[in-house]
């Protein structure tokens, strides 16, 4: 997940798991949302919006509500303004936002009976809080007892190992939304890597005996995991079905449809298949020169390279790390697989002066914001307007992980 300054906080998340990892660029000042491409229906679909979110300040920010509740019980929260972030793995939510319910969510704790507590990794942030085990409800589809993280400096004081890696988003002002919803396409949101304990451990969980914080070992199961993947049906990845968006407006409605293949709304069909390289992203040729990229729904514009890469001039206050070219520049680009099937296509783009966008304060969701993010293509929220964007689940949930659009 990537955004700006106040017009968005996080990052794409850092995956320990198989050794992927992504990066992003970003800066600004207001953090920021027609008919849908595809047709949707048959009880797996979730509404999503792009819009101002719960803090009516983000630019380009996906929200969507999650029914959280107290495992085999009829205590739920609905908690509207969640991120919805295909390059994230996990429930992450707000501790204000589950007000009550969050005493009712079992704790889950180590072997000496410590609580364990997250330090999820974005690029340039961290949330810091305690695993718990909540059900998950969307749509008519329902995951039970999923590991999610509450987010809450309570539990115990945030290590410096922890804030070293960069700013703690630990409440709605500095998060832009109640919490995040993690639907891409790993499993669990660190995997072999957090499992083990040692040097090679990056250090996600921590067993915390009053003031006392320690990086712990868990295993797969037990860490944060996609709900998504533990859905009883529909549960092999997603579609994020969006509108064409021709200039910034207020906001857009679209859809989060669960499944790949499973239901009549939900079939590739034309979609090509692009599967993550070893460091999970796929190629971008541009300007005859090749760099990595990923499709990431959680990052408010496209963030790719630098200012003399792309000719663009950078942003004066108040929209810090985001582009303010003189007029409009039209951009082609080439996305191509990773690794696997040699699908290949070309994507027209725009990016426009970010400080006249943001000058328009009635719109929060604008098709030609962009960013600086050097050597790297982060094609963020502006790429899926007008697109059928599918994230695959790696095995056993799906066939994945790749993303088909």
């Amino acid at each position: 997940m990537n955004s700006a300054s106040t017009r968005a906080q996080l990052c794409a998340f850092v995956v320990a798991a198989v050794a992927f990892s992504t990066a992003c660029g970003g800066g600004g000042s207001r953090s920021s949302s027609g008919s849908s491409p595809g047709s949707s229906s048959g009880g797996n679909t979730q509404a999503i919006v792009a819009n101002a979110g719960p803090d009516n300040n983000y630019a380009n920010g996906l929200f969507t509500t999650v029914t959280v509740c107290a495992p085999g019980t009829s205590s739920c929260q609905s908690i509207n303004g969640v991120l919805v972030d295909t390059e994230s793995f996990g429930l992450r939510v707000l501790s204000s936002a589950l007000g009550t319910l969050n005493n009712s969510l079992p704790q889950q704790n180590d072997a000496s009976g410590n609580p364990n507590v997250e330090c999820a990794q974005f690029v340039d942030s961290v949330l810091w809080g305690p695993v718990k085990n909540a059900d998950i409800m969307m749509a008519g589809e329902k995951a039970s007892s999923v590991p999610i993280q509450v987010v809450d400096s309570s539990v115990a004081a945030i290590p410096a190992a922890c804030k070293s890696i960069g700013p703690a988003e630990q409440d709605l002002k500095s998060l832009g939304a109640n919490g995040i919803l993690g639907i891409g396409f790993f499993i669990s949101d660190c995997g072999g890597a957090c499992a083990t304990a040692g040097a090679q451990n990056p250090g996600f969980y921590y067993a915390c005996s009053g003031s006392s914080c320690s990086v712990v070992a868990v295993s797969t199961t037990q860490q944060v995991q996609n709900p998504v993947a533990l859905f009883s049906r529909d549960n092999n990845g997603v579609v994020v079905q969006l509108p064409s968006v021709g200039g910034s407006v207020p906001s857009v409605s679209g859809s989060l449809i669960f499944g790949i293949g499973t239901q009549s709304n939900n079939a590739l069909g034309s979609a090509q298949i692009f599967r993550p390289d070893n460091n999970g992203n796929l190629k971008t040729l541009f300007n005859g020169a090749t760099y990595e990229g990923f499709l990431d729904s959680g990052s408010n514009a496209y963030f790719f390279l630098n200012t003399s890469a792309t000719g663009l001039s950078g942003c004066a206050s108040p929209a810090e790390g985001f582009y303010c070219p003189a007029s409009p520049m039209g951009f082609t680009a080439t996305n191509s697989a990773g690794s696997g099937l040699a699908a290949t296509n070309t994507v027209h783009f725009t990016i426009d002066n970010a400080n006249q966008l943001f000058s328009n304060t009635t719109a929060f969701v604008f098709p030609t914001l962009g960013g600086p993010n050097p050597g790297l293509f982060d094609w963020g929220l502006p790429f899926f307007f007008g697109r059928n964007v599918f994230v695959a689940f790696e095995s056993p949930a799906g066939s994945g992980p790749y993303w088909a659009y």
